[in-house]
């Protein structure tokens, strides 16, 4: 039974922003996930056109180039 949480939430963040990146272990970890995932039959997507309008439309109003501090919500 953890007794005080803050402390362990603290250390944990000490941990997590002491130990630099790892670019090695980073993608190893991504590599088994995904394999874990196309296992699971949850990778790829059965219909990769699924949403594509939304999707299309979506990208569009990210990729947006406006002036700065310029109102985007009728976009």
């Amino acid at each position: 039974m953890i007794k005080n949480p803050e402390k362990l939430r603290q250390f944990e963040d000490d941990l997590i922003r002491n130990d630099p990146p790892n670019y090695r272990r980073n993608l190893r970890l991504y590599e088994a996930m995904y394999k874990e995932a196309v296992a699971l039959g949850a990778l790829p997507a059965k219909n990769t056109l699924e949403n594509l309008e939304w999707k299309i439309e979506f990208a569009r109003k990210l990729n947006v180039r406006t002036a700065a501090q310029k109102d985007r919500s009728d976009i």
